[in-house]
């Protein structure tokens, strides 16, 4: 069942102090709301993105049949997370490009726009923006806090920063922090963006140009880490984009024309990506990723940095996931029980690659589900009402 979604901003004019000693003020952030919030406000579910996402978690704009939610098949009514039930949250980040402050916002100071002058964004920080924001709407304790990938961080880090405000953490296809692999998949990805001509030290704004080869480039490599080799091998093994008449092999036997399907493939998607996404937003938001690091403060260890932690969690990893393999998980899974904190967690066998948080698999639909029928209370629906 597919609803309309509206968009909403809220303005903040107290700064925000961030990680790296700076502040950030006047400000304002992009967000959805799907369900109603009880008598009691203890139904609140907030969705953390990921990488390329936004606030537009579900259902769809007015008029607008393209432009379902990136986790539709999830949230809604009658899903696993059932907007009948939970009033479900999605923010989208500072440092976006997709109606939250962000560098192609003017920055007051300069009147021009911000570019590359953008504060360094953190994990930290976005949970401390929407804890304002929760602020604002009344909610000071959440039913569940759940994301994938990079908004899997963002989970962990919610029970972290503000633990008494959060009952259940679900955390799917992410890592206590990025591996040294990871880490250099992204700086090749930003050296790809600074190094295009049209980059102009990020401040390509004031030339009226896009530094669209080198975002394309990005796109491309990250494209690679999401899926699996299994499922790229099923889709487009070594089909050959047009086989070549006169040729028994079908090349075209070029060092630069396009010639597998495979390639064919990342260059549409890649070029799609560059029409609308940000060269300084992706900067901002790997650049977060690399600094996502709970157990740093804690000589390195992860079962010190949670010990604070008191909300029950759900952990899902999935087994073809190479970005953020299993292994990963199970740190975080270890790091809970060795302070015999309530954990659940999921290995689902699926083919996908770390793309498959965002799939209908059946089982881990059903496991999302299951949790959130079965785990999850909400204690106003007792006494009756909705706000």
């Amino acid at each position: 069942m597919t609803f309309i979604a509206t968009p909403q901003t809220m303005r903040f004019d107290a700064p925000l102090a961030l990680q790296s000693g700076a502040s950030l003020g006047g400000y304002q952030l992009a967000y959805e709301t799907y369900g109603q919030l009880n008598a009691s406000r203890s139904n609140a579910v907030l969705v953390c993105h990921a990488l390329n996402a936004s606030h537009h978690v579900a259902g769809e704009y007015a008029g607008q049949p393209r432009s379902l939610g990136w986790w539709d098949n999830m949230v809604g009514p009658g899903k696993p997370v059932d907007t009948n039930r939970f009033f479900v949250i999605g923010i989208n980040n500072l440092g976006s490009c997709f109606g939250s402050t962000g560098p192609k916002d003017i920055n007051p100071a300069t009147g021009q726009a911000w570019g590359a002058d953008f504060p360094v964004i953190t994990v930290e920080d976005w949970v401390a923006a929407q804890a304002r924001l929760l602020d604002a709407l009344g909610i000071e304790q959440l039913a569940a806090v759940m994301g994938g990938s990079l908004g899997g961080m963002q989970a962990l880090s919610w029970t972290l920063q503000y633990p008494q405000r959060v009952r259940h953490a679900v955390v799917i296809a992410s890592a206590p922090n990025l591996t040294a692999e990871n880490l250099a998949f992204n700086e090749v990805a930003r050296r790809a963006i600074i190094t295009d001509p049209d980059f102009h030290g990020g401040h390509f704004y004031r030339h009226g140009v896009v530094p669209q080869r080198g975002l394309r480039i990005a796109r491309m490599i990250g494209h690679i880490t999401y899926l699996s080799d299994d499922v790229m091998n099923a889709k487009f093994g070594r089909q050959l984009r047009q086989a070549v008449a006169g040729h028994a092999s079908g090349y075209r036997y070029s060092t630069q024309d396009v010639e597998f399907q495979i390639e064919s493939y990342l260059r549409h998607q890649s070029e799609k990506f560059s029409d609308y996404f940000d060269a300084n937003t992706y900067l901002l938001i790997t650049r977060a990723l690399d600094y996502f690091d709970p157990a740093r403060a804690h000589d390195g260890s992860l079962a010190a940095a949670l010990a604070g932690t008191q909300a029950r969690f759900l952990l899902v990893s999935f087994s073809t996931d190479w970005r953020f393999a299993p292994a990963r998980s199970r740190e975080i899974v270890r790091a809970l029980l060795d302070n015999r904190r309530d954990v659940a967690y999921a290995e689902i066998n699926a083919p996908h690659g770390h793309d498959a948080f965002l799939l209908d698999d059946a089982r881990y639909m059903r496991l999302i589900r299951s949790y959130f029928e079965n785990r999850i209370d909400t204690p106003a629906q007792a006494q009756g009402g909705t706000a």
